[in-house]
């Protein structure tokens, strides 16, 4: 059956997820807020900054009218950095009160908001009327945008408080190559999916400075463990961190070179600064801001997480990196399960 679907923002997740949906079958329109990109997506069929040598659908139409995107759309999907997602959701807000529209909406983001430390789906419920959402999912899980547009076999979570509500997106979003499994845990979905990147940032780190696979699976553990504790602090399944929006994420984050938040660590395991790393990637690095986030969610619950407060000091402390990891490796002894 097809639908009218929406998708709020135009960079590698969310152009490659309309494309996904356009190839399903649906109408599919894709807003953002650069023209330019706008006009080549619609006359050439390509993304040039965010996916080069990629050939989207004929099928798929640009807008830079977010009213244009939004009627009559049955389902919005919001893929945009975290900063933005507050002022986009309110934008959507406001059209769908001015259209009296109910819709379902989705997002693909995956960050803490700063300050609030709010998740994306807070921020949505904030700035969207309940009188104008039928719910809210988060599609969350392993997957490289890259990897998503070469039809690599893909398994991803939809999120939501009411599952019903994430089933529906199941069937949307199922083909032959892209596999979305169900789950009424929003909260770990979310925790699980921002906090990975930091944990990627540290593997970076570690590759660069010339550490191997016994290093990075030591990280990569210990590193969901971290994720885990904070997340049940707030209210998540812990089951849920072993599945595809937990650990799932966390491996193809934390080990690809297709992960902006891993290149920005091995950048700075090589004796980059911050600045210049952030210059350099010229999209936006998650895990930076959620690391932030993420200690001083921590610091406020009295979670202890020994390698994202090693990480946020090296952020934002410009602390020596051999002389936190060092630390790390002699701190008190104690078991694995605590």
């Amino acid at each position: 059956m097809t639908e009218k679907i929406a998708v709020l923002g135009a960079g590698s997740w969310g152009s490659v997820l309309a494309n996904l949906l356009a190839e399903n079958g649906h109408d599919v329109r894709l807003w953002s807020h650069n023209p330019e990109q706008v006009n080549v997506l619609n006359d050439q069929h390509e993304n040039p900054k965010y996916m080069k040598d990629f050939k989207y659908s004929e099928t798929l139409i640009a807008t830079e009218s977010m009213e244009d995107a939004i009627q009559d759309a049955k389902v919005i999907l919001i893929a945009i950095p975290t900063g933005g997602i507050r002022e986009v959701a309110n934008q959507a807000g406001t059209i769908l009160s001015r259209l009296n529209q109910v819709s379902l909406i989705l997002h693909a983001t995956k960050g803490l908001e700063q300050v609030t430390y709010k998740r994306p789906s807070e921020m949505i419920a904030e700035e969207i009327p309940e009188t104008n959402r039928r719910g809210i999912v988060a599609i969350t899980g392993p997957s490289h945008a890259e990897d998503v547009a070469r039809k690599d076999l893909t398994a991803i979570t939809a999120a939501s408080a009411d599952e019903s509500h994430a089933k529906e997106v199941q069937v949307l979003f199922n083909n032959d190559y892209f596999r979305i499994y169900s789950n009424d845990d929003i909260v770990g979905a979310e925790f699980g999916a921002a906090l990975k990147n930091i944990i990627a940032i540290a593997a970076g780190i570690l590759v660069g400075l010339g550490y191997h696979d016994n290093a990075k699976a030591a990280l990569i553990t210990r590193g969901l463990n971290e994720i885990k504790r904070l997340g049940v602090a707030f209210g998540a399944n812990p089951f849920t961190f072993t599945g595809l929006s937990g650990v799932g994420d966390l491996i193809v984050t934390a080990t690809s070179v297709n992960s902006r938040n891993w290149r920005a660590g091995n950048q700075l395991g090589q004796g980059k600064s911050l600045d210049d790393v952030m210059a350099d990637m010229g999209m936006v690095i998650e895990g930076v801001y959620t690391t932030k986030a993420a200690y001083e969610m921590s610091q406020d619950r009295h979670v202890e997480m020994p390698i994202i407060e090693s990480i946020y000091k090296v952020l934002y402390e410009n602390a020596d990196v051999k002389v936190l990891i060092n630390g790390l490796m002699q701190r008190d002894m104690r078991s694995e399960l605590d």
